[in-house]
């Protein structure tokens, strides 16, 4: 689960949009969740376009073509994953996404779309969080590093995971 509290949106004729989050993963087989790990997202349009906007993200990882993206350096949405807007229906739409896209979003443009987004890892962050080198790889899934600060995130997330159900 990667989520975006604030992605700003603003074009003219130029536009972009960015902002920064967290991903967590959960264990299979535990069911427990992870410390966060600390992403960017950000993208750049060319056309006609005009306002602003302020949108909270949530992205599903699917996917374990969709993990393996969030675990790469960098990579763009709907190039080397796809990403759907939530809720998906039944059928293929479905069985062939790597990424689900939920979002509410405030402003003058009208819906949010994704797609060509790159996702990169803030790896100044994580070192900052952490305390010393590591990858997304050591947080999300070998589960080497811990701050005990996370605690309070990783409890919001399970008991949110576990209403949903």
């Amino acid at each position: 689960m990667f989520i975006v509290p604030q992605l700003l949106k603003a074009g003219f004729i130029f536009g972009g949009s960015g902002g920064s989050g967290v991903m967590l993963s959960r264990d299979k087989s535990s069911g427990k969740w992870s410390n966060p790990a600390f992403y960017t997202m950000g993208s750049v349009t060319f056309g006609l376009q005009i306002g602003g906007q302020a949108a909270e993200v949530v992205l599903l990882i699917l996917t374990q073509k969709g993990m393996d993206a969030m675990l790469s350096t960098k990579f763009q949405l709907g190039g080397d994953v796809s990403v759907a807007a939530g809720p998906v229906g039944a059928g293929a739409q479905a069985a062939t996404t790597d990424i689900i896209q939920f979002s509410r979003t405030k402003g003058v443009f009208g819906g949010l779309t994704l797609e060509g987004a790159v996702i990169a890892i803030r790896d100044k962050w994580n070192h900052a969080y952490y305390g010393k080198e590591t990858s997304p790889l050591d947080i999300l899934v070998k589960r080497t590093v811990r701050n005990k600060n996370a605690a309070a995130l990783v409890q919001t997330v399970t008991k949110t995971a576990k209403s949903t159900k």
